[in-house]
């Protein structure tokens, strides 16, 4: 027994002088035993990490999106299609000896200053535009330089051969589409495509897509967001010259949605070539049967009258629209609606002002005036941060997964995924928000636990819900198409009561 306590008394004779000689042993120690045994939960487990608001709305999403109860079968699509090429701009610019300048708007493009300027003017506001660029040889030069520039891609171009490849994506859909098609794009389209022969042509209308990054300086022109400048010589589509085939075509496939998009590829053709084919383009749509409903895809335009002769004949005679805040607001601007007098959004559009112009198209050129005898019922409308959907109440349905399937796409497509990773995008929607820019409004909010928020004006059903913004996108062009092409796959149309 007395072995024992005099082992003890030298072992703590012996930490004393350690204690002594390094006071900092002990916790030194302490330290190192609990670094080499494995980390263990306390026994009750700890409690949850609650969900970011990205992972938030990922998951809303999940569960608010289900599909119609009634899904389209036949879709046909027409009539802008091409081969897009897509380049770096700054990379392309510098590649054709331009230096950095001033920027300045164009309506059309004769040479390459105007088109260095025009490309400086967008990128600065990180805003899409397109143009057309009249002189048919300096655009061949320019595209084969895109073409030959390092890390070039050759992509399915054209909102409607875009449009139609996103919703060949769906084993249960088929789809027409009508419109110039030459053989590489022939090559690149979704087998479910089906293309009447008429459409085929011997060569490719090809499209320049200049994109450029977040942040992406060239001069002194630095871009806030990510986005993309498109050019071509498409006369082809310029003319909408498969319009006809693609009406023409509609009563033999028997399609039970109507997806039209090419209008604003007239718009550089001169004013006398599109005053002819918008009132030819007017009776084609005429032409198509009551009960299809017609979505009609708008895409950047610069030339007022013209897109006010589509507001006034074009948008009452189709049931939907897709837009994003650029057409949008210049859609009010040229057809004096709500908020005229801005000239630009600053930073993401205010909720209530784009609440306000998506209300006057629908009541002063739809069918929110039960009396109208317009058609138009559904707006889909889309921007970095936000989509909504407005939609005339009774005619649509499912909107609330409509609205937030376009939204998903845009998340994971901007980043080259199948699927939303939430460690790759960031929230920028406005959370606390009005119902409209003026009195009465109703303030509203966005709920990452059920991330669509709803509210109505009138007989029109209003469905906003976040975009998760890609932090390093991939590839911008064709987002707008996706979205829509996702929102109509949602959507669904509530035939109308029998005549009595």
């Amino acid at each position: 027994m007395w072995r024992k306590a005099v082992l003890v008394a030298m072992l703590a004779l012996g930490m004393g002088y350690l204690f002594h000689t390094d006071p900092e042993l002990p916790s030194r120690m302490l330290n190192y035993v609990s670094q080499s045994l494995p980390q263990m939960e306390p026994s009750g487990g700890s409690e949850p990490r609650p969900p970011t608001p990205e992972e938030a709305i990922a998951r809303g999403w999940q569960t608010i999106i289900t599909a119609p109860a009634r899904r389209w079968g036949r879709v046909a699509v027409g009539v802008n299609a091409c081969v897009d090429v897509v380049v770096s701009g700054v990379g392309l610019l510098q590649a054709l000896a331009l230096e950095p300048g001033s920027g300045g708007d164009h309506e059309v493009l004769h040479n390459k200053e105007d088109l260095k300027e025009a490309f400086i003017h967008y990128m600065g506001k990180g805003a899409a535009a397109e143009r057309f660029f009249s002189d048919k040889q300096v655009f061949q030069r320019i595209a084969r330089a895109a073409a030959e520039y390092p890390g070039a891609q050759l992509y399915v171009g054209g909102n409607a051969a875009l449009i139609g490849q996103k919703l060949a994506s769906n084993p249960q859909l088929v789809v027409l589409l009508c419109g110039p098609v030459g053989p590489k794009l022939h090559d690149m389209l979704d087998e479910q495509i089906v293309v009447p022969p008429e459409s085929l042509q011997e060569t490719d209308e090809f499209h320049l897509i200049l994109e450029y990054k977040s942040g992406e300086q060239w001069g002194s022109s630095k871009a806030p967001q990510a986005n993309r400048f498109i050019l071509s010589h498409d006369v082809s589509n310029g003319k909408m010259s498969m319009l006809e085939t693609f009406i023409a075509s509609l009563e033999e496939f028997e399609a039970d949605l109507v997806v039209l998009s090419g209008l604003h590829m007239m718009e550089g053709m001169g004013r006398d070539l599109w005053d002819k084919r918008l009132k030819e383009a007017v009776v084609a749509i005429s032409d198509v049967r009551n009960e299809v409903p017609i979505h009609l895809e708008l895409a950047s335009m610069t030339d007022r009258d013209y897109m006010n002769r589509i507001l006034e004949e074009v948008i009452p005679i189709v049931n939907s629209i897709g837009l994003n805040e650029q057409e949008l607001l210049f859609l009010t601007q040229s057809g004096g609606g709500p908020h005229a007098d801005l000239t630009s959004w600053d930073g993401v559009p205010d909720v209530g002002r784009v609440s306000d112009i998506l209300l006057w198209i629908l009541e002063q050129h739809g069918r929110a005036d039960p009396e109208s005898e317009a058609d138009l019922t559904r707006i889909h409308f889309h921007t970095l941060a936000y989509h909504i959907l407005a939609t005339v109440d009774g005619h649509w349905g499912n909107q609330a997964a409509a609205v937030s399937a376009g939204a998903r796409v845009a998340s994971s497509q901007a980043c080259g995924l199948q699927a939303v990773d939430t460690n790759k995008v960031v929230l920028k929607v406005p959370l606390n928000f009005y119902s409209s820019f003026s009195e009465p409004r109703e303030s509203l909010k966005v709920d990452p636990t059920r991330p669509v928020t709803t509210w109505r004006r009138g007989n029109v059903s209003f469905h906003l819900t976040p975009v998760l913004v890609c932090k390093q996108p991939l590839r911008t062009v064709g987002l707008g198409d996706a979205i829509s092409a996702e929102g109509l796959l949602f959507s669904e149309a509530t035939p109308p009561p029998p005549e009595l």
